[in-house]
């Protein structure tokens, strides 16, 4: 058995965890922190390549971004290219790619170009693309497998050439070999410590783990998705918040559908971002479309019924989460919405449903074209505010005051892993009263 004090501790070595880990190593004169992982590697779950879309998410492309939102993500979507840059990662697990976002329809179409009109300030690099340059640059979004120009309206709105995919797994673990890289400093890794329990003690925290090792700290970060919930209610913190767990699945070409990332337009209505096509990293850059959106009953995607007993607790089920659920099934696009995605998981049925749904994306996609990504996918905690009896679109961050943050980060957590990091640090390190280096930070890091 272990007992170690460390004058941080972060629970979680997924892609938040180790940008945290990281920026305190290089940037703040704090002395100590460990990062604890439960499982015997780093970015096993959501971070992992087969777990996200590997989208460095700009707001420039993502319809259901409001301006003020992608002015946020804007911020540190660079700082992940900066990051890649400034180590010479770029074509290693970072890579360049046009992207867009098409609207197809009339409607669809007036909407991007008024879309175009309010964003193009904040995004001066975008263009519009017309059916014409379409058929040039993304031709299997105007033809059908006969060769037939769709009869649609279809305008794209997007970049020719920007860093924008991503191998979060690989970047987590650069993190981490790079924050370890400093000198004079105790920076550890524990992996195998999944955190039981956790107790404050005076201004420690006395943290237990699964193998009954003892970890001591004068701060703990919990970066550890829906667990961090669970863990936030183990202490009485966070019981105003419950857990819905998204999980995400996908399907993937057997050739090289998109020579990009495409998106379609958002349903304003449905809680969860569109169906659209990426280039994969991790299998030879062909195109990868989802993500699917199903409720499970786990906080954790492929350990079966493992994390059951976790959901139960983080649900944190009464009147007040029947009533969010009430008002999202009430409404009969989301019904459909959601019987459809149980669909996209049943065997034989699946392919069928999904390529209908593609194909108005891609309209020459054909049933031979595309199989069920086994094994990729992740789960997603999506927040459910009771206070306000709504679902929450975006990271959920609690904070008592006391030396401990839980931080939850479904879509784009992955994004704004360091801009999550620089607030965390700031934290920390006024907590503790130790110095950060923001001015190194935001050289290094923001434009």
């Amino acid at each position: 058995m272990t007992e170690k004090h460390y004058d941080v501790i972060i629970i979680g070595g997924g892609i938040s965890g180790t940008a945290l880990f990281y920026t305190l190593a290089k940037y703040s004169n704090i002395k100590s922190v460990a990062l604890l992982e439960k499982y015997d590697a780093l970015a096993t779950l959501s971070s992992s390549g087969q777990g996200n879309s590997q989208t460095i998410h700009t707001g420039d492309i993502e319809t259901n971004y409001t301006i003020d939102k992608a002015k946020q993500v804007k911020r540190t979507a660079n700082m992940i290219r900066r990051y890649c840059l400034q180590h010479g990662y770029e074509n290693k697990f970072m890579f360049a790619h046009q992207k867009m976002a098409v609207g197809i329809g009339d409607a669809e179409v007036e909407y991007m170009k008024k879309r175009y009109e309010e964003f193009k300030e904040l995004f001066p690099y975008l263009e519009v693309y017309d059916k014409e340059k379409l058929k040039e640059i993304e031709p299997k979004l105007v033809f059908d497998e006969n060769g037939k120009e769709r009869p649609e309206n279809i305008i794209g709105v997007g970049v020719l050439d920007q860093y924008s995919t991503v191998n979060y797994g690989a970047m987590a673990q650069s993190l981490a070999d790079n924050a370890q890289k400093e000198k004079n400093k105790q920076l550890d890794i524990f992996f195998n410590s999944e955190v039981v329990n956790i107790k404050q003690l005076g201004k420690e925290h006395v943290l237990m783990t699964k193998n009954g090792d003892v970890f001591t700290a004068d701060f703990v970060v919990v970066n550890a998705g829906g667990h961090a919930l669970y863990l936030a209610h183990q202490m009485g913190y966070g019981k105003e918040f419950g857990c819905l767990p998204v999980a995400g699945s996908y399907y993937v070409t057997k050739g090289h559908f998109l020579k990009g990332k495409v998106y379609m337009v958002q349903n304003a209505k449905l809680p969860f971002a569109a169906l659209h096509g990426d280039p994969d990293v991790l299998l030879d850059m062909v195109t990868r479309f989802g993500p699917t959106a199903l409720v499970l009953p786990v906080l954790e995607r492929f350990h079966g019924l493992k994390s059951f007993p976790e959901f139960v607790k983080t649900l944190n089920f009464d009147g007040k989460v029947l009533k969010i659920f009430k008002d999202l099934f009430v409404d009969a696009d989301i019904r459909k919405y959601i019987f459809k995605n149980f669909l996209y998981e049943i065997p034989y049925i699946n392919k069928r449903v999904f390529l209908k749904d593609m194909r108005k994306l891609v309209p020459c996609l054909r049933l031979e074209d595309i199989e069920y990504a086994k094994g990729f996918g992740g789960v997603r905690p999506q927040v459910l505010n009771k206070a306000e009896r709504k679902l929450m679109l975006g990271e959920a961050s609690i904070n008592p005051g006391t030396g401990i943050i839980f931080n939850m980060t479904p879509s784009p957590g992955a994004t704004s892993c360091l801009g999550n990091a620089e607030r965390d640090a700031k934290l920390i390190c006024e907590h503790l009263k130790a110095d950060l280096n923001h001015k190194a930070f935001l050289a290094d890091l923001v434009d």
